[in-house]
């Protein structure tokens, strides 16, 4: 069985930054894991490339060939990946072990884990390979800087939980970055009182259903919630590879190790 994780969120949330950083802790660690880039308008890299989907199509050429903008080419190029996953991907992923640990990084572009079933096929395709796969949502800590934007990234992390339906883990990034932690541990563990109140607060009158609505569903259902990652901090890292190991059963099947110890003295 392989593992791997698919590395998801907005443009800009720092998900390259986290395979880089991912990267160089497990190396720390002597653990290994292959990166793969899976965004077609990707340059550079801090990770050695395992897998490269420019190997298959470029986002340069199809936009000179094809006359298409940025977004309009990286969905063709995301379809052609869709359309060549029992060939090109089946290759690449016949020259790894049944133990190894993959991590896709994917473009930002909303629409591939909202409602574009490109990244679905693609997860699809992984679990028939035999692939135990988590989602890692990344959404940038200082997008949170008040309660409307928090529902509206809890909303997008919702959506692309609905599409896969994987496991997922969510992450606050960029934490180094935050002047006053105090702001955003208001929303590592919310209160829902408190978040419909300033919701009433900062929205016309005529959507407080609404809002009762959307914090019900984020309070109840307990479908959300975030991990707060600073790159700065090893523990940080490996508090965030623990959780994530564990929604993939990562090393659930290796031999269990017993240590050695004394008997008990009388």
């Amino acid at each position: 069985m392989g593992y791997a994780q698919l590395v998801i969120g907005p443009a800009g949330s720092g998900k390259s930054t986290y395979c880089s950083s991912l990267y160089q802790h497990c190396e720390t660690m002597r653990r290994t894991i292959h990166i793969v880039n899976l965004d077609p308008a990707a340059e550079n890299f801090d990770y050695p490339v395992a897998m490269d989907i420019r190997e298959l199509i470029s986002l340069d050429d199809v936009m000179e060939e094809l006359k298409l903008g940025p977004n309009g080419g990286l969905i063709y190029c995301m379809e052609h990946l869709e359309e060549n996953l029992d060939e090109w991907l089946t290759e690449e992923l016949d020259n790894y072990t049944d133990d190894d640990y993959l991590v896709f990084d994917c473009p930002g572009q909303i629409e591939l884990f909202s409602h574009v079933p490109v990244l679905k096929n693609f997860v699809e395709h992984l679990k028939r390979k035999n692939f135990n796969v988590c989602v890692v949502y990344l959404l940038d800590s200082q997008f949170i800087t008040d309660v409307t934007k928090f529902i509206s990234g809890c909303m997008a992390s919702l959506s692309a939980m609905v599409q896969l339906e994987l496991p997922h883990v969510n992450i606050l990034s960029k934490m180094d970055l935050v002047k006053n932690k105090r702001d955003i541990e208001d929303y590592l563990n919310p209160e829902p009182r408190v978040l419909l109140s300033e919701l009433n607060q900062r929205m016309a009158p005529q959507y407080e259903k609404l809002n009762k609505s959307l914090i019900e569903l984020v309070d109840q259902y307990s479908m959300v919630s975030f991990i707060p990652l600073d790159l700065r901090k090893e523990r940080s890292i490996q508090y965030i590879l623990s959780q994530i190991d564990n929604c993939i059963q990562y090393g659930e099947d290796a031999d269990v190790k017993i240590k050695d110890f004394d008997p008990d003295e009388d």
